[in-house]
């Protein structure tokens, strides 16, 4: 195929022009992700000075509740408030504290909620005692449910009238069958 000059040149300028559009979206791809990235990106904590009282830090924390994410531990959270309280713990750590008076310092500020296991006492009693309670109203709700079904299931005998019914029906059905 033989094609003028013109048009020939016309292609090679828009081929290279959808190179030039590739390598643009494929930058501004990388640039998207690369500011996506960015947006995650947290200081890095700062190397342990003592790691005994890191270690020391992280085991206490573990028994511990973070109060923004409650499900988590303090130890295992990255929300802003267990940094803080972890800051917190280290600093009364440092300055002599026990572990001890550092759980006692925050049940005194926080109440038994940060604790990741509460004790067993009247306030918290429900909070233990609560899927026990909620598994048994399930099983008696299922059992009733079960026998009001059965009740319902059960044949109740069938009337003259009804019976007569039946067999005609039937007597109908095995007739046609048969022809």
């Amino acid at each position: 195929m033989n094609m003028p000059a013109t048009a020939q040149a016309m292609l090679v300028r828009a081929h290279m022009l959808m190179r030039m559009l590739f390598a643009v979206a494929l930058l501004a791809f990388a640039l998207l992700v690369m500011v996506q990235v960015a947006a995650f990106a947290r200081e890095a904590a700062p190397a342990a000075d003592d790691p005994v009282l890191e270690k020391r830090l992280m085991t206490l924390a573990g028994e511990l509740r973070c109060l923004v994410c409650q499900n988590q531990t303090l130890a295992e959270s990255q929300a802003d408030l267990a940094v803080d309280m972890r800051n917190e713990i280290r600093a009364q750590m440092r300055r002599g504290a026990s572990d001890q008076d550092v759980i006692d310092f925050l049940l005194a500020r926080y109440g038994d909620f940060v604790l990741y296991r509460p004790p067993l006492k009247a306030t918290t009693l429900l909070l233990w005692t609560g899927p026990a309670i909620l598994l048994l109203i399930g099983i008696a709700l299922m059992a009733r449910s079960l026998a009001r079904r059965r009740e319902e299931i059960a044949e109740a005998p069938l009337t003259e009238a009804e019976r007569a019914r039946a067999q005609a029906l039937l007597g109908a059905d095995s007739g046609a069958e048969r022809s």
